[in-house]
């Protein structure tokens, strides 16, 4: 359901563009922020939620627009931007704004564990708008975002957080707050009124887009993605990517620690972390049901055999049943409450 602007040659011009990141607990927050923008708006808005892949249906566009002056719509590739119109990105697709100004929706490479991803959106914008680019992150975990905004500053952008202690889940403002000093840090109630001042903002001469920004911009919109290209945005190291198994590269530029592969994974050391562990605890499970059914297997042939043999066997499902022990102990230490005391 999309509600149709009133005055559409208005709507059509626009001085900037806003972009806004969001994760767990986003849907409050962007009511929140979208509720306090006038009909009248005089700015493109493009946001990306984190969401699963198999999310269906309405019922995001249905709570901003029954709270909210603005239009809202799933955004489509190719489509013109509107001031005034709120643009979603769909589940499992990244958001971004192309170079003409046109709206991308793509299948590309998941970064920082998320399609659709925040940094994408955020750097595309920053290349496509320079300093007419507004970016905003809201409540959410981990660090997507952070390399976004960085870009967004970089290329003259101007950058909003919200105030953590006013983020249902501060984890995504406090990690962005550690690597960018914003030009605002505040609650959702005050983020109406600032971005009303910005709208009548004089706006300067752009600066260049940094080339690696650009580099990265077009490897998110799958035009340019191979190893001469990456090897120009920092080193290989001994790291696994997570996503495809490939070789990754760390990132030269900016004080956060950022990796990327050659197919267009990106990873925050943090998220990668994240991933390591959760690939080390599945493999861990794999590991203990093929030792429980060698165990097993053990333990039949000892009982169906006789002599040597079936000694042999019940040797060996006891070392494997003190594997089973070990990998189990591990998979518990997390978990300190799953111990019996």
């Amino acid at each position: 359901m999309t509600r149709k602007p009133k005055n559409k040659s208005f709507k059509q011009k626009f001085e900037q563009v806003i972009v806004v990141g969001t994760s767990a607990g986003g849907l409050d927050a962007l009511v929140s922020l979208i509720k306090q923008l006038p009909a009248n708006f005089p700015a493109p808005i493009l946001v990306v939620m984190h969401l699963s892949a198999d999310v269906t249906g309405n019922y995001l566009l249905d709570a901003i627009q029954n709270n909210g002056q603005l239009p809202c719509k799933y955004a489509e590739d190719q489509e013109v931007l509107i001031a005034g119109q709120v643009y979603f990105a769909p589940s499992d697709h990244h958001l971004m704004i192309g170079n003409k100004g046109n709206i991308l929706v793509t299948k590309g490479a998941q970064e920082n564990r998320s399609r659709p991803g925040i940094d994408p959106l955020f750097r595309s914008a920053a290349v496509a708008f320079r300093n007419r680019v507004i970016g905003i992150l809201l409540t959410g975990y981990l660090d997507d975002g952070t390399a976004g905004l960085m870009a967004i500053q970089r290329c003259g952008g101007i950058c909003i957080i919200q105030d953590p202690a006013d983020a249902s889940i501060p984890e995504m403002p406090k990690n962005a707050l550690n690597q960018v000093e914003p030009d605002y840090c505040v609650t959702i109630v005050q983020m109406g009124s600032i971005l009303a001042q910005l709208m009548t903002r004089k706006i300067g001469k752009a600066k260049a887009v940094p080339q690696d920004i650009n580099r990265e911009a077009k490897i998110a919109e799958r035009v340019l993605s191979d190893l001469p290209t990456v090897n120009s945005l920092g080193y290989q190291v001994p790291f696994n990517c997570p996503g495809c198994g490939g070789v990754l590269w760390k990132m030269d530029e900016g004080p956060l620690l950022r990796y990327r592969c050659h197919t267009g994974h990106a990873y925050t050391a943090q998220v990668l972390l994240t991933e390591q562990t959760k690939k080390i605890e599945e493999t861990m499970w794999i590991a203990l049901r093929m030792f429980e059914e060698r165990r097993n297997l053990l333990v039949t042939m000892a009982r169906e055999k006789t002599g040597s043999a079936a000694k042999l066997a019940a040797e060996r499902a006891d070392h494997s049943q003190m594997h089973i022990d070990r990998i189990r102990s591990i998979l518990l230490s997390d978990n300190p409450g799953d111990h019996e005391t």
